[in-house]
């Protein structure tokens, strides 16, 4: 039944010069898994097509337009990564997975920040894309950036990842203003029992992980427990200097997973998940107000989310959301200042204004610090959201998706707002898929939104004919809209440090005083905090080709997008307490094109990507003056490179997973990105795997390396790891 199906599937739900020697070793060690193997060579009537797909349906999509839909009817091009690819790999965190995703990169700010972003357009937060956790959005309320070091999702548990490539504001708002990304976890009634996996490597890598849970007639149920260690980087460089750098974690996540069934037409799903642990933070890197120690981060996250499943028959069927998530952090730490900068403030002189030499007036580099005192960036949001979603099956060839969402962002924090505020978001959206000929197939959907950052109200169209050539090839036309309103933080700042416990007795006076940018500016015509931005807008045209080709023993899918994208009003500048220049300023020009392509053996899966992107950027904002009134160009140039330092020109992937005699399975796997601001990231993979297979259990044994080719680092001249042989080993069994 339709219902039945869609329901199951909720719940499952460069240069060339530079990489031919990296392409070479790769294809060696394909060479070399297939001499290992010659001895288990299948022969023709060894075949079994089902072990390619043969004779099934054009893989589905959820994520594109909220309707099931194959890949030939989706309205965009949706990239699909699985639980076991992942798992196969031996990827060690998340945010490395979207490295498989073409014209996708990762990279790392700050201490230790990692930062995944889609053609490039990213501040140290990352406001543009929409994440998903099984429905739930899940981006910090305030700053609608993601944390990916603290996210409650253990690898083991992925089923897969939905990443639809190109704005998806049709489909999710705001935030979706260059994709969705949509993580879809196990069903607890998949993973019943119980199951360990322990993992440990460089750079003091330890995962730990175990679940437990129980698949019965009425409840479905799932408790999970994982731990996460990491140093981080190995060392920064101080004047040619390298020094111990503190930028790990040390994370803690608890989630439950459970699905009631009352009937056959209604379910409850429930989840609940804590995060606890400490981000480390080096006081060279981070912390504002010249740190004295270092200002690390306590964690006190959790979430509940609850979703009801109803379908009223085997072509109509509506679901409603309720989720509520809250982010704890808490970062103390203690600052010093000499007597030059408590001078500096009796006077109303700037903290950080420089004299002609370009040194600081009020920290000037031979000063002793005497004085103390405790500051902190605490911060607490919480986000009430909820969603209703009826779909309607109205013909084989007529489907439609609606529904509303309503959202409550509440922010707490003295440091970056003096106090507490709200921000709330309603919106309507809708798909529309039409079949009138069996070769033609045509979406058309959007959504309305309303948000209280700018107290307007935008739509978001998409358009789109899909041209079916056969049943396994379709050529797709795809318009579409979108904007991104700012987040509370860039909108309404009011962001200070509380001097607390100051010290010695001679500094009592500054007791209970809060230092805003306006006491710490260093040039005040960079200063934008008064001023309210706008929403971004981004208008995309995307041609793309999705085909399968049957092979005798093989199946080759191919995925191609073209792409040209217009962005305008585009937020960049600093944020920074004596440096907050963020404004509607860059216009970008995008074009380019992507491929995904994968060819399936019966036990071996090859599998590669490939973006390039072509880009043209300009400073279309205000002028903006420095302190003798001229115009600063090269403070203009920078918020251009600030929003479009992690876009690279080529980025790709070559993966291989290969079925091995033995109970071994062995995989490879090649990334890069050409080129960041300093360098290129070019790294292998390589994994070993063991499995044992017992009447009362399954184990596991595994031994990955990851070889980083390259010896410099990409964005930050500090990131550095000292042994670009990285090797990790992993143990689990489940019963």
């Amino acid at each position: 039944m339709l219902i039945t199906n869609y329901l199951s599937a909720n719940r499952s739900s460069v240069r060339s010069s530079r990489i031919r020697f990296p392409l070479s070793l790769l294809a060696s060690a394909l060479i070399s898994m297939v001499a290992i193997d010659a001895g288990a060579e299948m022969t023709p009537q060894d075949f079994d097509p089902a072990l390619v797909a043969f004779g099934d349906d054009i893989p589905e999509v959820l994520t594109t337009t909220r309707l099931r839909q194959p890949k030939t009817r989706v309205p965009g091009t949706t990239t699909v990564i699985t639980g076991d690819m992942i798992r196969d790999l031996g990827i060690m965190n998340l945010y490395e997975v979207f490295r498989l995703v073409p014209g996708m990169v990762v990279n790392f700010v700050g201490s230790h920040q990692p930062v995944t972003t889609y053609h490039g357009t990213v501040h140290y937060e990352q406001r543009r894309m929409q994440v998903l956790v099984d429905g739930r959005t899940s981006h910090k309320a305030t700053l609608s950036d993601m944390d990916w070091e603290t996210m409650p999702v253990p690898l083991e548990m992925i089923e897969r990842i939905e990443v639809a490539r190109g704005p998806n504001s049709a489909a999710y708002g705001i935030n979706a203003f260059l994709g969705t990304i949509n993580i879809i976890t196990r069903d607890p009634a998949d993973t019943a029992g119980v199951e360990t996996r322990v993992v440990s490597g460089s750079r003091g890598y330890l995962r730990t992980f175990g679940s437990v849970g129980n698949a019965g007639p009425d409840l479905d149920w799932r408790l999970t427990y994982e731990k996460r260690k990491f140093d981080g980087f190995d060392y920064q460089v101080d004047d040619g200097e390298e020094l111990p750098f503190r930028n790990g974690h040390d994370i803690n996540s608890f989630t439950y997973d459970s699905r009631l069934k009352f009937d056959e037409q209604m379910d409850l799903e429930l989840r609940v998940g804590m995060v606890d642990g400490t981000k480390y933070n080096d006081k060279d890197k981070t912390g504002e107000l010249n740190p004295f120690t270092d200002p690390d981060i306590d964690v006190r996250d959790y979430y509940v989310q609850s979703k009801l499943n109803i379908s009223t028959s085997d072509r109509h069927f509506f679901h409603v959301m309720a989720a509520v998530e809250n982010f704890n952090r808490r970062q103390p730490y203690t600052v010093a200042f000499p007597d030059e900068a408590v001078a500096c403030l009796a006077s109303e002189t700037p903290l950080f204004r420089r004299d002609s030499n370009r040194d600081f007036v009020c920290f000037p580099d031979d000063a002793s610090m005497g004085g103390f005192a405790e500051v902190d960036a605490d911060s607490e949001d919480t986000r009430l959201e909820l969603e209703l979603q009826d779909s309607l099956i109205i013909t084989n060839d007529i489907k439609m998706v609606s529904g509303a969402g309503f959202r409550k962002d509440t922010y707490r924090s003295e440091t970056y707002f003096n106090g507490r505020g709200n921000n709330y978001q309603s919106r309507f959206f809708g798909n529309l898929e039409y079949t009138p000929l069996s070769w033609l197939t045509l979406n058309a959907g959007g959504n309305w939104e309303r948000t209280s950052t700018t107290d307007n109200s935008y739509f978001s169209p998409r358009l789109a004919a899909n041209f079916t050539l056969n049943n396994r090839h379709a050529l797709r036309l795809v318009y579409s809209e979108a904007v991104r309103t700012p987040d509370g933080f860039e909108q309404n700042p009011d962001w200070g440090y509380t001097l607390k416990n100051v010290r010695p007795s001679q500094y009592s006076n500054l007791e209970g005083r809060r230092i805003t940018a306006f006491d710490a500016y260093e040039v005040l015509g960079w200063l934008t905090l008064d001023k309210d931005l706008d929403e971004e807008r981004i208008t995309s045209r995307e041609i793309s080709y999705f085909g399968q080709f049957p092979l005798e023993q093989a199946m080759l899918s191919v995925e191609v997008r073209g792409f040209k994208d217009d962005l305008r009003d585009m937020i960049s500048g600093v944020i920074q307490l004596k440096d907050w220049s963020v404004d509607n300023n860059v216009a970008i020009d995008q074009k380019g094109f992507e491929v995904e392509a994968s060819l399936e053996f019966p036990g071996t899966l090859l599998r590669t990507s490939y973006g390039y992107l072509d880009q043209h950027t300009r400073y279309t904002g205000e002028p903006i003056i420095n302190d003798d009134g001229d115009v600063d160009t090269r403070k203009q140039n920078q918020a251009v490179a600030l929003l479009t330092r992690m876009s690279v020109r080529h980025s790709g992937s070559v993966a291989v997973i290969h079925d091995l005699p033995w109970g071994l399975k062995a995989s490879s796997a090649f990334y890069w990105a050409d080129e960041f601001g300093r360098s290129q990231f070019e790294r292998i993979d390589a994994r070993i795997a063991k499995r044992i297979y017992q009447p009362r259990y399954t184990a596991e044994l595994a031994f990955t390396m990851q070889h980083y080719m390259n010896r410099d680092p990409e964005l930050s001249s500090d990131n550095n790891i000292k042994n670009h042989n990285q090797f990790f080993v992993e143990a689990g069994v489940r019963f």
